[in-house]
């Protein structure tokens, strides 16, 4: 059994319908935007009140409910992947052998909604990108997103790799030269499967690096990022109608949307909220929902569309409600752990997770079970975080800013 069989794991690969992309009516015409990072009087009228002098004021503060938020999305989908996807529904199926409807009907009927995580990563990362790179060269953007993604990935692929050799119960693990290839974190873009079916998503995340790179290039600004959010949005929309694989493959039509929410988001926290941005968040919420309506037909089968719009819909409430800042004085220095152990935890649980479900699922009650497992993946997700991702995280940055350094003078 392949990891590219999971509900999740396939869904990067997914063709959605040509006919469900109609041609959307194009937003209006940019207003007048600052010349730089900074808002400017006479240049963009709603940046030059209180409220946008405020939001200028925060643009350089943690936003601690964020990190919040990207723990209960890893969350939402490790309950996914464990008691609500139409895998462990099926009767006879290899992590619980019955359907988990009949054995928790109350937390299946929850978890069902849990995959919505992934599209909640996406926005936070369109927010969190932009506000990282915010004044940044294109080296350090380059630097900053090495140091964040391999460390604590190659140690995930290590980690799952070796429970499916010695554990081969519920996944194959793959050829060895398919396991050193994932190493690149590539393996989507050259038809190679992936260690985990969860990788699926990182193959969206670094074709919005590759885009918003250019900007980042260029200086960002906030004209710069709103024709990227308009052009990128735009090709999106046509990518699938065009069916033009290289326009498809850079437009990323199943995932562009979230970014591009994610980017407005920020534009209205650093700029203060005006019209043109909630314009640009109100179809990125018109695309999004169409595109969870695809999602639940072709890939989780599990949950209404109904549902997942209000979750989503609620969550970009949250955002919004964030990036205005009035979730400011939430300080809680845990947070910042919490955020951290996101990424580890996501990369690790599935595969692992669920092979560990197998073995134990006669042992406890499966609620109980479901809790222990998450438990232990929340503390597994620590130790890489304080012993795998900040030490070599540190070594990678040095010897990257040597190597750039070096070409520098050459």
């Amino acid at each position: 059994m392949s990891m590219q069989g999971t509900e999740s794991g396939t869904a990067a690969s997914q063709q959605f319908p040509g006919d469900s992309r109609h041609a959307l009516p194009a937003l209006a015409a940019l207003a007048a935007p600052p010349a730089d990072g900074r808002p400017s009087a006479g240049a963009h009228p709603s940046t030059v009140t209180d409220t946008g002098a405020r939001a200028g004021s925060r643009a350089g503060r943690r936003l601690y409910a964020i990190d919040g938020i990207r723990l209960l999305a890893a969350l939402l989908v490790a309950v996914h992947h464990y008691a609500g996807t139409r895998r462990v529904d099926q009767p006879g199926n290899l992590i619980w052998d019955r359907p988990a409807s009949d054995i928790m009907p109350t937390v299946f009927r929850f978890a069902a909604y849990g995959w919505i995580g992934v599209e909640i990563f996406f926005v936070i990362s369109g927010f969190v990108i932009c506000m990282s790179c915010w004044g940044r060269s294109p080296k350090q953007f380059f630097v900053s997103r090495v140091i964040r993604l391999y460390p604590a990935y190659w140690f995930a692929v290590l980690f799952t790799t070796s429970v499916l050799v010695v554990f081969p119960s519920v996944w194959d693990s793959l050829r060895t030269r398919d396991v050193l290839f994932n190493f690149t974190m590539l393996q989507s873009g050259s038809g190679v499967m992936n260690v985990d079916g969860v990788y699926w998503t990182l193959w969206s995340e670094l074709r919005f690096y590759l885009l918003f790179l250019a900007v980042v290039w260029t200086g960002l600004t906030y004209r710069k990022v709103v024709i990227f959010c308009c052009a990128w949005g735009a090709a999106a929309m046509l990518a699938p109608i065009a069916k033009l694989p290289l326009l498809e493959l850079l437009a990323n039509p199943e995932g562009a949307w979230y970014f591009i929410a994610g980017l407005a988001l920020y534009l209205m926290h650093r700029f203060g909220q005006n019209l043109l941005l909630w314009g640009i968040l109100a179809m990125a919420w018109l695309m999004g929902q169409q595109e969870l309506g695809a999602r639940i037909d072709e890939v989780e089968h599990v949950s209404s569309w109904r549902g997942a719009v209000l979750i989503y819909t609620v969550f970009l409430l949250i955002m919004v409600a964030i990036a205005l800042g009035a979730t400011d004085r939430v300080q809680w220095k845990w947070l910042v752990t919490a955020g951290a152990m996101t990424y580890p935890l996501y990369l690790m649980h599935y595969a692992a997770g669920t092979t560990a479900i197998h073995h134990l699922r006669d042992t406890m009650d499966p609620r109980l079970l479901v809790l222990t497992v998450i438990a232990g993946f929340m503390v597994l997700a620590w130790l890489v975080h304080r012993f795998v991702e900040r030490p070599l995280a540190g070594a990678l940055k040095r010897g990257l800013d040597t190597s750039f350094a070096q070409l520098r003078k050459t």
